[in-house]
């Protein structure tokens, strides 16, 4: 996966920061309050193993949608990524709440596990918080739905976990400021001009996105045009090239036929010279 995007995966991640308060910042603020405030270094790694095993799901579902990915068209794929992209940011900028109903479809598989996650709380030691983040990870999100669309389109396993591992990186500030309760940073991030902006801005890189298709389909068809009108200049060089070569070999083959010619005439003129002189003696006598 090319570093561009890697940073593509960060930034999206970062622009969802205001979603994500609202989808996982309950669940970060719970395992603040379930463990004492003299518990430091506790609290601190029960947040990190929470979020370990949320960034281990979205890899390992990055990883499954890309090997599914293979078998489909990049094109229509990445079109599909762009759709969502764009229907995220209009539903961060509380422009259109279409993608609500894209979430729903993802309940069918969350209702089977949010009683599993349900039997973690309260936490009570990091390896409850790894196992409640890996399946938190699980939870309809339309933000990681979008996060998913571009994994999809990846090529290979390992760049669809890296993509979805960077896009969870870049939702890391703001759960973790959900998790230890940072209200200033929270009630920034809810502000509705904030939203706006992130909300565009996420809607226009799904317009880039399915911008790069078209334009990349242009190149393509572009690109065969050129090749097939060398090909074409080519055999025309080429039958040029014959002709010229068939010409310069009459050139040099028809000398020699009126050489041959003008051979035979000169062996010729002394018998036809020969005759007359002949029918004169004849006569003579």
């Amino acid at each position: 996966m090319s570093l561009e995007l890697f940073v593509s995966a960060l930034v999206l991640g970062l622009f969802g920061a205001a979603h994500c308060i609202g989808m996982c910042g309950g669940i970060g603020a719970a395992l603040n309050v379930a463990i004492s405030s003299e518990q430091r270094l506790k609290r601190i790694g029960t947040i990190v193993s929470y979020n370990f095993g949320r960034l281990f799901s979205y890899s390992l579902i990055g990883g499954l949608a890309a090997s599914l990915g293979a078998f489909a068209m990049p094109s229509l794929l990445r079109i599909i990524a762009g759709v969502l992209l764009i229907l995220m940011g209009l539903y961060l900028a509380d422009i259109s709440h279409v993608l609500k109903k894209i979430e729903k479809l993802g309940s069918l598989l969350w209702r089977h596990i949010q009683p599993l996650s349900s039997a973690l709380l309260p936490v009570k030691n990091p390896a409850q918080a790894l196992l409640l983040g890996m399946l938190w990870g699980w939870l309809p999100c339309g933000l990681v739905y979008s996060a998913l669309a571009m994994a999809l389109v990846q090529g290979s396993t390992m760049g669809g976990a890296a993509f979805m591992l960077f896009f969870g990186l870049g939702t890391l500030p703001a759960v973790v400021a959900g998790a230890i309760a940072a209200d200033g940073l929270t009630r920034q991030l809810q502000k509705k001009g904030l939203r706006l902006l992130l909300g565009l801005l996420m809607a226009l890189m799904g317009a880039w996105t399915i911008f790069g298709v078209f334009q990349h389909a242009g190149h393509a068809n572009h690109s065969a045009h050129a090749g097939h009108s060398a090909h074409s200049e080519h055999t025309a060089n080429a039958m040029s090239a014959d002709d010229h070569s068939g010409h310069e070999q009459h050139m040099k083959t028809a000398p020699s036929g009126a050489e041959s010619l003008t051979e035979e005439s000169v062996q010729a003129s002394p018998d036809q010279v020969s005759e007359p002189s002949q029918d004169h003696s004849h006569h003579h006598h």
